[in-house]
């Protein structure tokens, strides 16, 4: 997807761990680590969880020069239920959700969608995760999906910010 779009992802790949980790004293090495690691661009992913809109994640976050803020509404896991094929190969049946994020926990919404349909769990986000993208899943996907805007404006910045470089 990146390379795609014109990008290069520089590893390691930080993970704040949690969006109350994501405050300007503590992304200030995760950013140091990047640019010695070559990047031009940090594009930081995050959920809106409970934060009351995206421009109180942003302010919470910090502006930076070159830094590049998302944010999924809700969890980025409403995702994976925008991407109806993926799922419903997971499944082994249709499954097709009108409005995924506006699902107000989206990752126990799979849990108990996966549990009741196939009796099993899916484990922890990670390995839902891994699963979703054995499946074929992909943010192209799920941007195409109506009623998910975070995921197409997702695509839609990375390709301004390729563009831009």
């Amino acid at each position: 997807m990146l390379q795609k779009a014109g990008l290069q992802c520089i590893f390691p790949v930080e993970d704040a761990d949690g969006n109350g980790n994501l405050l300007p004293h503590n992304l200030g090495e995760k950013r140091e680590t990047l640019k010695k690691a070559g990047a031009d661009a940090v594009v930081i992913l995050t959920d809106l969880d409970e934060d009351s809109c995206i421009t109180r994640t942003r302010q919470r976050i910090g502006d930076f020069p070159n830094q590049h803020i998302i944010v999924a509404i809700r969890e980025a896991e409403a995702w994976f239920l925008a991407d109806s094929a993926t799922l419903s190969a997971l499944l082994g049946k249709t499954a097709y959700f009108e409005y995924p994020e506006q699902e107000p926990e989206p990752f126990e919404t799979i849990r108990r969608l996966f549990l009741k349909e196939t009796g099993r769990g899916v484990g922890t986000k990670p390995i839902l995760a891994r699963r979703m993208l054995k499946y074929g899943f992909t943010v192209e996907k799920a941007a195409q999906h109506p009623n998910c805007p975070s995921a197409h404006y997702f695509l839609t910045k990375l390709q301004t910010i390729a563009s831009a470089n």
